[in-house]
């Protein structure tokens, strides 16, 4: 499993760029939002980055479950 950050840099200039790591396909985007609100600001550019083009890794599971019959 790999670490997920999000970056953010504020200049002296009140610029604030912001980046993420560790996060593949769309799932960087789907923090836009939240990061326009935390730091109160509006976003002017955007970059993908070369994660952005690699797949997300889909966890797959398998759960076995065994059902108990009780009798009185």
């Amino acid at each position: 499993m790999s670490n997920k950050k999000i970056k953010v840099r504020i200049y002296p200039n009140g610029e604030i760029s912001a980046y993420t790591e560790g996060m593949k396909g769309e799932e960087c985007l789907k923090y836009a939002d939240e990061l326009e609100a935390l730091l109160e600001a509006r976003i002017v550019d955007s970059e993908l980055l070369d994660e952005y083009y690699e797949k997300a890794e889909v966890a797959e599971f398998e759960e076995e479950v065994e059902v108990l019959n009780e009798e009185n």
